[in-house]
């Protein structure tokens, strides 16, 4: 039977003590920490590893995405928390390569709201959001539909270092065609 476990304290929540099903924000639970369709069909274990990324993710779930689903609705996140064997094969790295994403950590999440457009929901997350590291609008395409590609929001704990507020896109440069970073939230490269 799942637990209500939203309003305990980041401190006191434990990996031995929950259940995938136990909620940890309004409408978020366990399970949406971990769910990654491309673990699911590699058969890669991306298990949380412990309480510090438990407490890492859930105050992600929190302070971040629990905002973002009061103002646009239903969605789970397309990642959350990342093994470094999954981020080999998403970032097509040799076995044994070490990502320092802030993924791996439990301090990330990437997530698309049907029907909105990718470049409004970051400039609402870096609006109305408190408290943020980095916002990404990344693989942005306007070309592709309002909708292309994905919102990266990472948030560090107090223990982790201060949060950044920082701006990024993630864009294809229309001239060179290559995928470029922009410190800014933008469709295209100025």
């Amino acid at each position: 039977m799942a637990t209500d476990c939203q309003v305990t304290p980041l401190e006191d929540l434990h990996l031995a003590d929950l259940d995938p099903q136990d909620k940890i924000a309004p409408n978020f639970r366990v399970y949406e920490l971990t769910r990654s369709e491309m673990a699911d069909r590699l058969g890669i274990d991306n298990r949380l590893p412990g309480d510090a990324v438990l407490r890492a993710a859930v105050n992600l779930v929190r302070e971040v995405m629990q905002p973002i689903r009061k103002e646009f609705g239903r969605f789970s996140p397309n990642s959350v928390y990342r093994c470094q064997e999954l981020e080999e094969v998403i970032k097509r790295r040799p076995k044994g390569w070490i990502s320092t994403s802030p993924h791996t950590n439990g301090c990330a999440c990437d997530l698309e709201i049907p029907g909105k457009s990718t470049l409004y929901v970051a400039q609402w997350a870096a609006k109305h959001l408190p408290v943020f590291d980095q916002i990404i609008c990344e693989c942005f395409d306007p070309r592709q539909g309002p909708s292309s590609g994905w919102v990266h929001v990472s948030l560090r704990l107090a223990d982790q270092g201060e949060n950044r507020r920082q701006l990024l896109s993630y864009i294809r440069d229309t001239r060179t065609r290559r995928w470029v970073t922009v410190p800014r939230l933008c469709e295209v490269v100025p």
